[in-house]
């Protein structure tokens, strides 16, 4: 082994070794080991849920629609793209901190002519390679910068993760909200056009005697309420695409406004989505895994605000030609080399360096209850997803029990009706009662599906294949 390579290996031991970044250590999780306990988890056994094997969001989202959406949204959203464009830009930073480790070697060509003081003009020229300021880092200083860059960088890669994720679950829980108003808005019309009828069967009914002013005004009433209903739902219609084209970037497709008008919630399917422990939040929910590795870059923070602490020897060398005249460079004899080390060491900065080091320490301890934040969000919501599927679950199967006996209900109502054995006012009720069973249990379902979605969304799905240049 020669001098410069021994050299070379006993700086980077003591580089190595004089490391001030502190010893990274995960904290605790700040969770149970179990999920509650209440009698919204009567069907949720901690014991029987185990790791969901991650297939890919198309394992969960089954419907081609749905997934066409999905596809034009990673390709298209702009917020996507920001978060994409956020892990380039990490990684340009953490280029810059890599290359800080190693020294510039420049080329350098330089020439003056400068009159002295009896008149006569004096010229100097040189040319040759140069290294400016490269910083022998001894206390790990720059290396402590660039760890920290990386941990920045990782934690944007995790960021666009949790981007796309949350991109998905949106798109698709618009997508089912614009079903259930497509749903709604056949109910309203349907009730419309029933109301219509019955107005006029009145109207006539009142010209023959057989009917009140008041029962006229009761089915008028009826009808200007659903009027409003109607109204209201087209309203919501519109805000629900509206938001669904900005998700999107571009306009609904042709497959997504035929399946919007044929398709329905009862139609539309979702695969089951079972839980894992809570620890494994840990390693599946990207958020959790951003907010670690800006933990990791905080506490690689510290190690280059306590290496400010001791002495920065910067080396400027050079090697080349030197010359009186141009045309002399480069030759024989005009060779040289300059060698010039510089020791800064803090004796006095009104203490600044320590208020660094306490700033780096806060903002360490910041990102740890920051991180313990992020996996105490993610059990709860994991939790409200399992509490809501279970009793939105039962809410659905008495939804559609509650509508099934309105429907028989008001069958019998019209045929009482009809052969006068029940009044006008039985007839209208039975009518209003029915409508809104129909509207709850659209909205129900709705709620239900969202929710499978949301839980999707806790448990970090699709991972595998969600990557920060787009969807396979």
């Amino acid at each position: 082994m020669n001098k410069l390579s021994f050299t070379a290996l006993a700086c980077a031991s003591l580089l190595s070794a004089c490391s001030l970044m502190p010893g990274y250590q995960r904290p605790p999780a700040p969770i149970p080991a179990n999920w509650p306990v209440s009698q919204a988890f009567d069907s949720v056994k901690n014991d029987s849920y185990q790791r969901n094997e991650d297939k890919g969001w198309r394992h969960f989202f089954l419907d081609k629609t749905l997934q066409e959406l999905i596809t034009l949204a990673v390709a298209h959203n702009r917020d996507l793209r920001v978060a994409v464009l956020n892990i380039e830009l990490a990684r340009a930073q953490l280029g810059i901190r890599r290359a800080d480790q190693f020294p510039t070697l420049n080329a350098a060509l330089s020439g003056s002519r400068t009159p002295n003081s009896s008149g006569e003009i004096s010229s100097s020229y040189s040319g040759g390679l140069i290294v400016t300021a490269y910083e022998l880092d001894f206390f790990g200083r720059v290396a402590s910068l660039k760890e920290q860059a990386l941990a920045q960088y990782l934690a944007s890669t995790e960021a666009s993760a949790t981007v796309q994720i949350s991109l998905m679950a949106t798109v698709a829980q618009s997508w089912l909200s614009l079903l259930a108003d497509e749903e709604l808005l056949a109910a309203s019309r349907q009730t419309l056009a029933s109301r219509e009828q019955s107005l006029a069967l009145v109207e006539l009914k009142l010209r023959h005697g057989a009917a009140s002013e008041l029962d006229v005004r009761l089915a008028q009433t009826l009808l200007e309420s659903a009027r409003v209903t109607l109204a209201q739902q087209q309203r919501q219609r519109a805000l629900d695409e509206n938001a669904l084209v900005l998700l999107l970037g571009r306009a609904l497709p042709a497959a997504a406004l035929a399946a919007r008008t044929g398709g329905s919630l009862a139609s539309l399917q979702l695969a089951d989505m079972p839980a894992g422990l809570p620890s494994d939040l840990l390693t599946r929910r990207p958020d959790i895994r951003q907010a670690e590795q800006l933990l990791i870059a905080s506490n690689a923070n510290i190690g280059a605000a306590r290496a400010a602490f001791f002495p920065r020897i910067a080396l400027t060398t050079g090697a080349g030609s030197a010359s009186s005249a141009l045309s002399g460079l480069f030759k024989d004899g005009s060779w040289g080399w300059t060698f010039s080390p510089q020791l800064v060491l803090p004796i006095f900065d009104a203490g600044r360096n320590q208020a660094n080091l306490d700033a780096a320490r806060a903002a360490r301890d910041i990102a740890i209850a920051q991180y313990e934040k992020a996996i105490q969000s993610a059990f709860r919501e994991v939790a409200d997803a399992l509490a809501g599927g279970d009793t939105l679950a039962r809410q659905l199967k008495a939804s559609q029990a509650l509508l099934q006996a309105e429907s028989g209900r008001t069958r019998l109502t019209k045929l009482r009706f009809d052969n006068g054995a029940a009044s006008q006012l039985d007839w209208l009720d039975a009518q209003r009662s029915l409508f809104a069973a129909q509207q709850a249990l659209v909205q129900t379902r709705l709620a239900s599906l969202q929710n499978q979605v949301t839980l999707y969304k806790a448990l970090g799905g699709g991972l595998l294949a969600v990557t920060a240049n787009g969807l396979p």
